[in-house]
């Protein structure tokens, strides 16, 4: 009645009760469909519910105002032409797959898999055995379900498992060291979702950089080099935001954020407690003053091994320390370029793996 602007009739009603003077005042039976003209305010009903065991209820309701109708083109928030998940879950692992088996028989010819991805994350109910279907079309959907219900997800590519806990999805933003020239290029060019973030977060850039972030990240010839701390750590922010972008568009929304080194403005960003100007301006100004006053200091080389054991390796010794305890066999040590190579040298001793971070400052 509000939306649409009518008066329904009042039900199981054709005559007026005798027991109401209804002359004595402006209320009457509706007996039929009665028009609800705009009279330049919102309109409003009320809606009583007295039920035979005593609950008296009244709720007065309001017209929702009119939302703008935008000029711009609607986004689709999916991968365009790439991969997309479907998640699956259920009570056990029988029912787990028997929902593949389901699932995979209503999959018809032209259906819209990125439709059924966002339904299947925003419409279903979620249960502890869960399965995450990767593929690019409806073919791959497919033969993925396939193996599914058969029980051979893991042959076929299907992540499975059982949630341990109900806390939610946690997004951890890491600092520099895994970048490489290309990321997220094909991203760019897939997702309408992800490209729109990254030209709002170069614009952001802009005003505290001499450089462009579209093409760093095309690895376009001429731009910048990513061995630059004033260009790597604002390039990494802009796409780890954006990849919070694109996962919460997919349905993918966190429960918390945390970050390390670096990450911290991007989970600040994403959590918003900094805008994303704010996040722009602060890890700009850092990797800026990182690069003039740190850089070609130092080094970081992660080491396959307990905390423990890498402060053994580091006791006694000069211009090295542990830095970063990043698991329980993952250990970041930190220093002078020399007494770093001393460090791996006596783990490639004890057969420890090392990795050196590619950075040049501690």
């Amino acid at each position: 009645a509000l939306q649409r602007g009518v008066v329904p009739a009042t039900l199981h009603v054709d005559e007026p009760t005798r027991h109401v003077d209804w002359s004595s005042g402006a209320v009457e039976l509706v007996r039929e469909p009665v028009a609800w003209p705009e009279s330049g305010r919102p309109r409003r009903a009320g809606v009583s519910s007295f039920g035979i065991s005593g609950t008296n209820a009244h709720v007065i309701l309001e017209q929702a105002a009119e939302e703008p109708v935008s000029d711009q083109p609607a986004v689709e928030p999916v991968l365009g032409g790439g991969m997309l998940p479907w998640a699956l879950s259920a009570k056990s692992e029988a029912a787990l797959r028997a929902q593949a088996e389901r699932l995979r028989a209503t999959v018809d010819e032209g259906v819209d898999v990125g439709a059924v991805a966002g339904a299947l994350v925003n419409s279903r109910s979620v249960f502890d055995h869960r399965a995450v279907v990767v593929a690019a079309d409806r073919a791959g959907f497919v033969a993925r379900l396939d193996a599914l219900a058969r029980g051979e997800a893991e042959s076929a590519g299907v992540v499975c498992g059982v949630a341990r806990s109900r806390s939610g999805v946690v997004f951890v933003f890491p600092g520099q060291g895994s970048q490489w020239v290309g990321m997220a290029a094909e991203l760019l060019e897939s997702s309408a979702v992800f490209a729109g973030s990254i030209e709002r977060c170069a614009e952001a850039l802009a005003e505290f950089t001499d450089w462009d972030l579209l093409p760093v990240l095309r690895g376009e010839q001429g731009a910048v080099s990513l061995e630059r701390v004033d260009v790597v750590q604002p390039v990494l922010w802009a796409v780890m935001v954006s990849l919070a972008v694109l996962w919460r568009s997919l349905g993918v929304v966190p429960s918390a954020v945390v970050g390390h080194s670096q990450g911290e403005i991007a989970a600040a960003c994403v959590s918003g407690a900094l805008s994303l100007e704010d996040g722009a301006r602060l890890v700009a100004l850092r990797s800026r003053v990182i690069a003039e006053e740190l850089a070609g200091r130092g080094g970081m080389v992660s080491v396959a091994a307990p905390v423990a054991r890498v402060e053994e390796l580091v006791a006694g010794r000069e211009g090295v320390w542990v830095a970063v305890v990043n698991g329980p066999a993952a250990t970041v040590v930190a220093g002078s370029p020399e007494a770093l190579a001393g460090v791996v040298a006596e783990c490639e001793e004890n057969g420890l793996s090392t990795r050196t971070i590619p950075v040049d400052y501690a």
